[in-house]
């Protein structure tokens, strides 16, 4: 059975890129909810119990908050969410991912939910899936997330045999031990169920004599001295578990430790012959100290100050990057700084006449199909376009299945000329195969509306001060030789929900260029500001940014120019003379904003909002309050000369 991802009209994925870490390795889940049964009556009169099996994130992207382990054959009710209330702080998405191309496990379910705290669920979804005996895989498909993985252990129902059997459950203690066996500073313990009957309904603890109360999340036990902790889990069917002890000692750290902490840092990513990583690398950190133990490990990058390192650090701009680390221990001593150096180069898959030769622009490190995100690195082809941009997810297809059959041409293609090997056309594929590419609804592709030709040039209109003009190479470049700001915008659509998806790229002569995106304004002609009318844009529509530069103007790239402050300073930001992805999704009210993949700013745009600082001449929200509307390109100023290519838009 296959099982669509329940994403909101907001999210490709994931955020992408967030991320855009390509490191698997195993890791210890945090076990906590497990499988529930609801109660739903038949048409008969006869009770049925529903199985629900949950999952929970939050902060971490090591290991899911909660998982269960086993399950019971049949139909169930997936759960998961990824949320405020799950101890989401930082609005980092998370995805629940069933494998499906590994023949050692299950693979008749798909899953694929993205989740965030801010998505237009909230973070919590429910899928229904019907479960054969065996195990199945789940993981986290994000970049960074590779530890984020588990099993769930599917049994037979028994033909309706009682169960009888209580689950077995289990305790395990980590930290840093003393030679008399005792933990310092702290120990952590993490309790797991197993059930092959019924399934794992609940764990329960309790601490140091006290009540049994539910265990979600692994225990921290922080005070010295002895501590008891007993454990128990019951089944769906209503066995209990005997009641298990372990004891734990905690001990203070000594105040004889002198000794620092040891500290190592690993460089991970793609790399080309001359050793540079391609788009992106990751520093993961990690420290010991066998004296009071490690508590806390810092970094700074470039140069910064230094922050507290939780997880491994992604860093995406091209050029020579030094990240420093320490780490300090529970007795108070610092490890000297050290350091770690490297190079990032950008792969914008071939330069700037790609838009004459390739489907469509896009640079984006990964490859993602639709909506789906994989880890297989965005590599050039030797036709000089990138893989996504041969997969071409963004025309029109009149079926999935159609769209699912020119995906297993390609990817062959691809294995054949070395750019991909098996296991990542198998990723490709399985994205497809789950993304909505060619279903109803989401048959209609991208409409370019600026291909590089001079034919879909003049379909736009220039007003205002400024100018832009067409290049050879098939980019739009905002004058140098007409004063004043102005705006290029296209006249022949007004557009309701949309995507719309484009590239830029910065080619100030000094500084750094300064533009930005019009949407959803009205009709520049016959309007009571036609007499200003690069000012309906602006006052009766809103500017999503582009701007780079880490001082002048506090509104950054992605922000919503006058209502949603972005201040990233150079965090994110690419070289002048690199191309960027950038899209920018309007569904109702709600505004989503990505750049090469990352998901870098949401916008609600609810009624009174003033513009910030206030002018007396803003209109504010409400009248900007528009279900529908134009797009422009912004001419900032003779200086601020910004290169567009490849402009595409589709309805959603």
């Amino acid at each position: 059975m296959t099982t669509r991802c329940p994403r909101p009209r907001s999210a490709p994925a994931a955020p992408r890129l967030l991320a855009l870490l390509v490191t698997l390795c195993l890791a210890a889940l945090a076990l906590g909810t497990l499988p529930q049964a609801r109660a739903d009556q038949t048409s008969g009169g006869e009770v049925r119990q529903e199985q629900v099996l949950t999952w929970t994130a939050d902060d971490d992207i090591t290991r899911y908050k909660s998982a269960p382990q086993t399950a019971v054959a049949g139909e169930a009710t997936i759960v998961f969410e990824n949320s405020a209330a799950t101890g989401n702080t930082t609005g980092m998405p998370h995805t629940l991912t069933f494998t499906t191309s590994n023949p050692d496990y299950n693979s008749d379910v798909s899953v694929n939910i993205m989740a965030s705290p801010n998505d237009a669920n909230g973070g919590r979804y429910e899928v229904q899936v019907t479960l054969s005996p065996g195990v199945y895989h789940y993981h986290c498909t994000i970049p960074g997330h590779g530890q984020m993985q588990g099993e769930l252990v599917v049994t037979e129902d028994g033909g309706g045999g009682e169960d009888t059997t209580p689950p077995e459950v289990t305790a395990t203690v980590d930290g840093e031990q003393n030679d008399d066996g005792a933990y310092i500073g702290s120990a952590t313990v993490t309790l797991t169920a197993t059930d092959t009957g019924s399934g794992v309904d609940t764990i329960e603890y309790a601490l140091n004599g006290g009540d049994f109360q539910p265990y979600e999340s692994p225990i921290v036990l922080s005070e010295p001295g002895e501590h008891t902790l007993a454990y128990r889990a019951t089944d769906v069917a209503g066995n209990a578990s005997e009641e298990q002890t372990t004891t734990v000692e905690v001990v203070a750290p000594s105040g004889d430790d002198t000794t620092p902490p040891q500290v190592t840092a690993a460089v991970d990513g793609e790399r080309n012959d001359d050793g540079a990583y391609l788009n992106m690398a990751t520093v993961t950190l990690a420290a010991t100290d066998a004296d009071s133990g490690v508590a806390l490990i810092e970094y700074a990058l470039n140069g910064e100050e230094f922050t507290e390192y939780t997880e491994p650090v992604m860093v995406h701009s091209a050029g020579e990057h030094t990240l420093h680390y320490r780490a300090t221990d529970n007795a108070g001593n610092s490890s000297e700084p050290g350091t770690v150096e490297f190079t990032i180069v950008a792969d914008d898959g071939g330069g700037g006449e790609q838009p004459a030769t390739c489907p469509e622009a896009d640079g984006r490190p990964l490859v993602v199909v639709g909506e789906e995100w994989t880890n297989v690195p965005n590599r050039v082809t030797p036709d000089g376009c990138t893989v996504n941009e041969v997969i071409e997810d963004e025309r029109g297809w009149s079926s999935h299945g159609s769209f699912l059959t020119h995906v297993r041409e390609v990817t062959a293609e691809l294995v054949a000329d070395g750019v991909i090997d098996e296991a990542g056309r198998q990723e490709i594929r399985d994205a497809a195969d789950r993304s909505d590419v060619g279903e109803p609804g989401n048959r209609e592709g991208y409409e370019k509306i600026f291909d590089g030709t001079a034919q879909s040039f003049d379909r736009w209109s220039h007003v205002g001060g400024g100018a832009f003009e067409l290049n050879d190479d098939g980019t739009i470049t905002s004058s140098t030789s007409v004063e004043g700001m102005g705006m290029l915008w296209f006249p022949e659509t007004e557009y309701e929900d949309f995507s719309l998806r484009f590239q830029f790229r910065d080619d100030a002569a000094s500084g750094r260029a300064n533009s930005g995106v019009f949407v959803r304004f009205p009709r520049v002609h016959n309007h009571p500001e036609e007499d200003r009318p690069e000012w309906v844009a602006i006052e009766y529509g809103h500017e999503i940014q582009i701007y780079d530069g880490p001082t002048g103007d506090q509104y950054k790239t992605g922000s919503v120019y006058g209502f949603d402050l972005i201040n990233h300073g150079e965090a994110g930001t690419t070289p002048k003379g690199v191309w960027n992805d950038y899209e920018i999704r309007v569904v109702d009210q709600h505004y989503w904003i990505y750049r090469n993949g990352l998901l870098i700013n949401e916008f609600e745009n609810a009624p009174g909002q003033l513009f910030s600082p206030p002018r007396a001449d803003d209109p504010g929200t409400d009248g900007r309050q528009n279900d529908s509307g134009y797009i422009g390109l912004q001419a900032h100023s003779t200086s601020d000369t910004m290169t567009f290519r490849d402009i595409r838009i589709r309805n959603l």
